[in-house]
This record gives C-alpha cells, sequence and structure tokens, in this order.
C-alpha cells in the first residue's frame, strides 16, 4: 500500500516515496513533504546539474551546491539549469 504525502513541490496530495532517501533530518523531511513524482523529477535533473557543471559529489563544496539546488528544486525557486537545456529535451523531443 503506498503512502500519501502533501508535496511541497506541487502543493497537493500525491503518493510518497517509500523510504527517506538519505539518512538525517533532511532526508526525513524531503521523505516526509516531498512526492516519489518530485523526487524523481529532482533525481533527473541533479544529473543533468553534475554532468553539465561536471561536479564531483565527493566534494564538500559540489555537495552544498547539490543540498542548496535540491531545497530550491522543491519550493519552486529558481534554479540552475544545464547550459543550453529546454524543457522539450527533457520530455524526450528534439531542440
Amino acid at each position: 500500500m503506498s503512502r500519501t504525502v502533501f508535496c511541497r513541490k506541487y502543493q497537493k496530495d500525491m503518493e510518497g516515496l517509500e523510504f527517506a532517501p538519505f539518512p538525517g533530518p533532511k532526508g526525513q523531511d524531503v521523505f516526509d513533504h516531498v512526492s516519489k513524482q518530485a523526487w524523481q523529477e529532482w533525481l533527473k535533473h541533479q544529473t543533468l546539474l553534475i554532468n553539465e557543471k561536471r561536479l564531483n559529489a565527493f566534494e564538500p563544496a559540489a555537495r552544498a551546491f547539490l543540498e542548496e539546488q535540491r531545497e530550491k528544486f522543491f519550493n519552486n525557486q529558481d534554479v540552475e539549469k544545464a547550459e543550453g537545456w529546454t524543457e522539450s529535451q527533457a520530455k524526450g523531443n528534439s531542440p
């Protein structure tokens, strides 16, 4: 049986994650307030950022940047985009 959360990004009740995506209070906050759909969208966006900006996730500065972007993403604030990337490309259409 799936669980429901009030998604911070979409501002409505949606299917929640099955478990916290990472340990600690921030992971618990994502578990409690972010939908499965929003989390999957974040993972795609995070991958674009890591690849485009050539981030090393082991570096503290890169982790801090991604954490900042994650919070902005879930709060519907402006986030960094991959240079030249468009929404139509995210949906599988040609540029």
